[in-house]
C-alpha cells in the first residue's frame, strides 16, 4: 500500500518511519514523506497511529 503525509501537518515524531521503515522515511525538512509501497497492514498501522492525521491512503 502507498501512503500521502501531508507535510503541511506532519510534526516530525517519525512514528511511521518506525512502524514502516520500507514505506516512510524522514525527509530533510524533518517531516515523513512516503517513498514506496509498504506492507499493508504495517502502512495502515502507520496511518492509525500518527498523532495528527497526517497520514492518508493513496
Amino acid at each position: 500500500m502507498k501512503a500521502y503525509v501531508d507535510q503541511d501537518m506532519c510534526i516530525g515524531c517519525g512514528m511511521c518511519a518506525g512502524i514502516e521503515p520500507d514505506a516512510f522515511r524522514m525527509n530533510s525538512d524533518g517531516k515523513a514523506e512516503c517513498y514506496a509501497d509498504g506492507d499493508d497492514a504495517k502502512v495502515q498501522e502507520a496511518i492509525d497511529s500518527c498523532p495528527v492525521g497526517a497520514i492518508s491512503e493513496r
